[in-house]
């Protein structure tokens, strides 16, 4: 009788431990959700799908309620829940999604604030989702053209470090039998793969301690300063680097502005979502001058991180009424400009890889195989 009883109380408790670990899994996820940091095109993707659905007439909650059911990250799902669930207890959609910070940025929340204090919720909604699509066609294409100079550098690498560890110890090896004076190349290249075979673990750890370094002065005020100029003066990446940032400043600024946001908030929004020091400053000094009743040009002009063809298109939009659509012109112009740079990038660095390749792996076998070509005075040593 006692072994039933065993079994139907393993039975019985397979619900409960399933029941406790599906709330654990559950809390987990909510934790998580707090500190997620949502990636730009599923936010841009969202957006877009949320302003189809207003405009379709659904309500904002029955909007949230699908968009929950349709998502596939766990994550999002929770944060789709607790800002449905907010809105529906009474609160705003811009207060609820600013308990998220790190899923939705701060230029997302003001054009939310934007479109509930005009009554145009979805086609704000609209613009919002426009720009972030066009941000991230313009990351993905960045990326795309950096991956094969990666993939070649990494490449290069591994295989420099495969011929100093693995192959070049089986020609000092026979080397050394020979008993005679190598040349210099190749004594230095032997010395250097002795070193990484015996030392490679502290090169290892060596490096890891300089990149922590780096990264905790990257973090610092002046880490930061340095590491984006040095960015912008860099020989082959820097024009493309400053032409990215020119376009986001630009595009940021005229989609809060077209969006109704206030020229002094917008400014901020603008400064937190460049990335790049020297915007920062010079949303800083914009937005003391046009709190003195200056102009947006006028300190443009004064700035030499913005080209004279920016300055001069701005100043037409004050006179004309239309900065908003100026902005948009000239964030359309170097996204253009970016393309063309990342196209010219790509077919100039691929033959300089190839050369650096073939220069690096030639010298390492130059260097082992001169003692061969020397063979007869090598032999001599023998005699």
């Amino acid at each position: 009788m006692a072994q039933p009883l065993r079994a139907s109380s393993s039975q019985g408790s397979r619900p409960g431990v399933k029941a406790a670990q599906g709330l654990a899994r559950q809390k987990s996820l909510e934790k998580r959700a707090k500190r997620y940091r949502l990636p730009l095109g599923e936010l841009a993707i969202f957006t877009q799908q949320l302003a189809s659905l207003l405009v379709a007439g659904l309500p904002l909650v029955q909007c949230l309620e699908a968009m929950q059911d349709q998502t596939e990250d766990p994550c999002f799902k929770v944060i789709l829940r607790d800002v449905r669930q907010d809105i529906a207890s009474g609160n705003s959609f811009s207060s609820s999604v600013k308990k998220f910070p790190r899923s939705f940025p701060s230029l997302f929340i003001s054009m939310i604030e934007a479109g509930e204090a005009s009554g145009a919720l979805a086609e704000i909604l609209g613009k919002v989702a426009g720009y972030f699509e066009s941000s991230v066609k313009l990351t993905k294409k960045v990326k795309s053209a950096m991956t094969y100079p990666i993939a070649v550098i990494a490449l290069a690498i591994a295989l420099v470090n495969v011929l100093l560890i693995f192959v070049i110890p089986v020609f000092a090896k026979m080397f050394d039998d020979f008993g005679a004076k190598l040349p210099t190349p190749t004594i230095m290249l032997i010395d250097l793969s002795n070193f990484m075979k015996a030392y490679w673990w502290l090169i290892a750890i060596a490096c890891v301690i300089i990149y922590k370094i780096l990264q905790r002065f990257v973090e610092t005020p002046r880490g930061r300063r340095l590491k984006d100029e040095s960015l912008i003066k860099a020989p082959i990446f820097g024009n493309l680097i400053h032409k990215i940032a020119l376009s986001r400043f630009c595009r940021t600024y005229a989609t809060l502005i077209r969006s109704g946001v206030p020229i002094l908030r917008t400014l901020e929004i603008v400064a937190a979502a460049s990335g790049k020091v020297q915007v920062e400053d010079a949303c800083v000094e914009i937005a003391k001058h046009v709190s003195q009743g200056g102009q947006v040009s006028e300190v443009l002009a004064s700035n030499s991180f913005f080209p004279p063809m920016m300055k001069h298109m701005v100043k037409a939009g004050e006179a004309t009424g239309n900065v908003d659509g100026m902005m948009g012109k000239i964030a359309d112009f170097y996204d253009t400009e970016t393309e063309t740079t990342v196209s010219a990038l790509t077919s100039l660095i691929e033959p300089m890889l190839i050369v650096f390749l073939g220069v690096v792996v030639g010298a390492i076998v130059m260097a082992m195989f001169l003692p061969i070509f020397q063979l007869g005075a090598v032999a001599g040593g023998l005699q």
